[in-house]
């Protein structure tokens, strides 16, 4: 940056506070291709492969997925994983919270899409998409899969 000073350039990232907006919304990177702005557990399902370890999954997260089990946690009868947002995100970015216009947490940034690779130099807001984990989908995990519902009450969570 220092050599180009006369060059308007996307800003850097560097260690300031820094705020963001953005909308939750779909991608569609070509023509036939889209996708949802929200993935679900059936997606869990739809990748599950027990011969792949990235792709398995541990007995009690498959019966969690098979009774649909979601508690407080699930929206009519569906369990939401991941959202995506047209916020801008780069390295050292994940776990950044994500908030609602009333300031609630609804969930934490943890990547970009394949189309938001070059984000760092350059910002489009119909293609670079930020992937975020849902935090009802994090709560679950924790009271149900990890049996840590006690971490959930000292939280002070609400649900309103």
């Amino acid at each position: 940056m220092n050599l180009d000073k006369n060059r308007v350039q996307y800003p850097d990232a560097n260690s300031t506070m820094r705020l963001t907006y953005g909308n939750v919304g779909p991608i569609k990177p070509s023509d036939g291709i889209y996708y949802s702005s929200q993935s679900t557990t059936q997606g869990l399902w739809d990748k599950y492969n027990p011969d792949d370890y990235e792709f398995n999954m541990k007995p009690k997260m498959l019966e969690l997925l098979k009774n649909k089990d979601w508690g407080v946690y699930g929206e009519k009868g569906i369990m939401y994983t991941d959202f995506l947002t047209n916020n801008d995100i780069t390295g050292g970015n994940s776990g950044s919270p994500i908030m609602n216009a009333k300031g609630e947490i609804i969930g934490l940034a943890f990547d970009g899409n394949k189309e938001s690779l070059a984000s760092d130099a350059y910002f489009h807001p119909e293609m670079n998409k930020c992937v975020n984990v849902d935090i009802r989908y994090v709560l679950w995990i924790i009271d149900k899969y990890a049996g840590a519902g006690h971490l959930i009450k000292e939280m002070h969570i609400t649900n309103k």
